[in-house]
């Protein structure tokens, strides 16, 4: 409100403070930002407000879960509070516990199905965002237990045929579980399925858990009811979970009476269950005759009676007229399929870079997201997506996600580029405008060739991608800028020569802006690499950098700032063949990894190919990527636990080691592995959209003699010239 100006709060908090024994928080905050360059916004609003709920979660978890460490926690809590186990975490200080080692997560869907299931390492499956969780565990006569959350080992996959399919199998002591994790359709609506299979030597009982947490901790259960038929709860009166038969025992617990777990042996059946404080936790069990099979089947319905109905055969229709790899590393291949898999997934109509933590949405991340939707086929559904992004324009042409990021509008006009460069359309007429703003508000953002300084010229100091570092004037955000500009010039090339001209100067303006900026670094540092910025040393946030090469190629391949950058990177930022970014992220990231196997594809590097190998090896068996990986325990350690930018720059190394657009021509085969060709099977890819028109490619390789490359194309025009690269094999 306008008198609140005039009101001195800033005295008023600092007084409090004071007088209460705090730090004066203003003056922190003072602190805080003299290490980021002046601003005109500080850290976006909404990355904020998902860190305080991030946060408070992870304060409810302090409070809960370390004084109940007998209680069945998620597969992350059993081990991150395990003092013999690698992912241990300390909390002496630690004022919130969150996942900070393990985490992963698998989605499972339908196609256009907003609702994404998450299943974790050892099978606990949510069924909606943010939800409580069902469990399944074995409890033999005897006493023993089998807990999936506290085995060790456990073998977990991922299936494709008909949909994702989640199994996860367990042994112990005689005692063996696998369930099966998938979303089908039944009357035209999505329902969560798992279907749980139990064997043991001796009797016992299959037991099915409600738990009031998910993979990132408490999440609150306040009443259960059983039906009176004992074949379905009701959670919080508005939920089901249906079991394919009647329960022959249930039990449920409230937090000061404890886990369920320790009631399983009670004598006493309840039907209904209430906790004040959000505890509640339900067992069901079923019985399990020695050595025979048991199985059971959970249903969880998604949708209500006003969804939309949805196809039986979705994923068909999805996947119709898809780039397809056929190659003969079985692991290569998986992780193809699955990463389009989850690009389907989490493109219902805008796209996600997650079903979870990252489940909203960035113009960053859903440019690259989109932009593998193109290149693997899927233009129906990519362009579905971008016809969502003129509703997020401002009026004065910023396309807004979050404040303070200025790739954006770049990205959103690149990306416009390439689908108009892929499908060989010209540019829609209901584009024109938000494209001629856009491309003005970049103009427009630039700070004045005028000032002092080696920032003179560039985009703002904005937060730009978080994992950079502070507010600074990144090059990234130029990048994109002179990116964006160039794309513009393109898309008005054939409908308005003068608006196009005008553009193009801009890019060709800002682009001698930006190298005139770089000369400065390059005499600071003594070296051609590109930092961050212009006041940044050489550090893991240059990775940033390697935009101008890949993916909007502003530069030739061979350019000594790119290439010279990417060493840096190489020499000083990777462990365990994988790019660690110590910054924000504190982990191994699979996604800026093939940003610089990109590079060195690009320039013809050979090493591009351990990097790539690298990628593979850090995935998770149900072939997904979390955002940054732990280096020690291999688990997620931030972000999302699956990450679908991850999925995306997978599926376009693929595509670029097949076929990728080089100036006026297309290189085929150059990130082929040499060790492809040392066996007698056919290598395919495509259909493949190209700038140039779609493009079929078979490799047939023929131990002792040069393979024999082919291509058949459905060209815009006429072939564009084309270059066969492939790799040397062993003699």
């Amino acid at each position: 409100m306008s008198w609140m100006k005039w009101l001195p709060w800033r005295y008023l908090v600092k007084r409090v403070a004071h007088r209460h024994g705090f730090l004066d928080p203003i003056a922190l905050l003072g602190k805080l930002h003299s290490f980021a360059q002046p601003s005109e916004v500080g850290e976006p609003i909404e990355l904020l407000r998902a860190g305080v709920v991030f946060h408070a979660r992870g304060l409810i978890n302090s409070r809960v879960i370390q004084h109940n460490l007998d209680w069945v926690w998620p597969y992350w809590v059993e081990r991150q509070f395990d003092p013999e186990d690698i992912a241990f975490i300390p909390r002496a200080f630690s004022i919130t516990h969150i996942n900070l080692s393990n985490r992963n997560w698998t989605a499972i869907g339908q196609p256009d199905v907003d609702e994404l299931p998450v299943v974790d390492p050892r099978g606990l499956l949510t069924p909606f965002h943010d939800g409580w969780s069902l469990d399944a565990w074995l409890l033999a006569d005897d006493g023993r237990c089998l807990l999936l959350s506290r085995c060790k080992t456990a073998r977990q996959r991922q299936e494709l045929e008909g949909g994702p399919c989640v199994v996860t199998e367990s042994e112990l002591d005689g005692l063996a579980l696998t369930s099966r994790s998938r979303v089908v359709v039944e009357n035209g609506r999505a329902v969560c399925e798992m279907v749980v299979k139990a064997r043991a030597e001796t009797s016992g009982s299959l037991v099915i858990s409600l738990r009031p947490a998910n993979p990132e901790g408490i999440s609150f259960i306040n009443k259960v009811r059983l039906s009176e038929q004992r074949d379905a709860w009701t959670v919080d009166g508005k939920q089901a979970v249906f079991f394919s038969r009647p329960a022959e025992r249930h039990h449920v617990s409230n937090y000061r009476e404890g886990d369920v777990r320790i009631h399983l042996q009670d004598k006493e059946d309840q039907s209904e269950g209430q906790c004040d404080v959000g505890m509640v936790t339900a067992a069901a069990l079923f019985r399990v005759e020695a050595g025979e099979e048991s199985e059971l089947r959970l249903r969880v319905p998604l949708q209500d009676e006003s969804a939309p109905v949805i196809r039986s055969d979705g994923w068909a229709a999805a996947l119709h007229g898809h780039a397809r790899l056929e190659c003969p590393d079985e692991n290569w291949q998986f992780l193809y399929d699955a990463a389009l898999n989850s690009l389907v997934l989490h493109s219902p109509e805008d796209v996600y870079p997650g079903p979870y933590t990252y489940k909203r949405f960035w113009f960053r991340d859903a440019a690259f997201i989109i932009h593998a939707l193109l290149c693997a086929g899927l233009t129906d559904r990519a362009e579905r997506a971008l016809y969502q992004f003129p509703a997020r324009q401002l009026k004065n042409g910023y396309f807004r996600s979050q404040e303070g990021e200025w790739d954006a509008n770049g990205e959103v006009l690149w990306i416009l580029r390439r689908f108009h460069e892929l499908t060989g359309r010209p540019l829609h007429r209901e584009w024109q405008e938000p494209v001629r703003k856009g491309a003005r508000w970049i103009e427009n953002k630039r700070l004045s060739e005028n000032i002092e300084g080696p920032h003179a010229g560039l985009l703002p100091a904005g937060f730009s991608a978080e994992h950079l570092g502070p507010n600074d004037y990144y090059y990234w955000d130029d990048f994109w800028g002179i990116a964006g500009l160039k794309a513009a010039e393109s898309l008005f090339a054939p409908i308005d020569r003068e608006t196009s001209e005008h553009f193009g100067a801009g890019a060709q303006e800002f682009s001698q802006t930006v190298d005139r900026s770089l000369a400065t670094c390059e005499q600071r540092l003594k070296r051609p690499g590109m930092p961050a910025s212009p006041y940044r040393r050489l550090d893991a946030g240059a990775i940033g950098s390697l935009a101008m090469g890949y993916p909007t190629q502003l530069c030739e391949p061979d350019d000594p700032r790119l290439l010279d950058c990417a060493e840096f990177l190489l020499e000083k930022c990777f462990v365990k063949g994988a790019f660690y970014q110590d910054m924000i992220h504190s982990g191994l990231n699979a996604y800026l990894t093939l940003h610089v196997a990109q590079v060195l594809l690009r320039a013809g590097d050979a090493r591009f190919l351990d990097l790539v190998d690298a990628v593979a090896g850090l995935a998770s068996p149900t072939g997904q990527w979390p955002e940054a990986i732990h280096p020690a325990t291999e688990g997620g350690c931030m972000g999302d636990g699956h990450h679908v930018w991850a999925s995306a720059e997978w599926v376009l190394m693929v595509r670029n080691c097949f076929v990728r657009e080089e100036g006026d021509r297309l290189i085929l085969g150059a990130g082929i592995p040499p060790r492809w060709l040392e066996q007698d099977k056919p290598i395919r890819f495509g259909p493949a959209p190209t700038s140039f028109g779609s493009v079929s490619v078979t490799i047939t390789p023929r131990p002792g003699a040069a393979p024999e490359v082919t291509w058949e194309g459905n060209w815009h025009d006429s072939e564009p010239a084309i270059e066969v690269r492939l790799p040397e094999t062993r003699a």
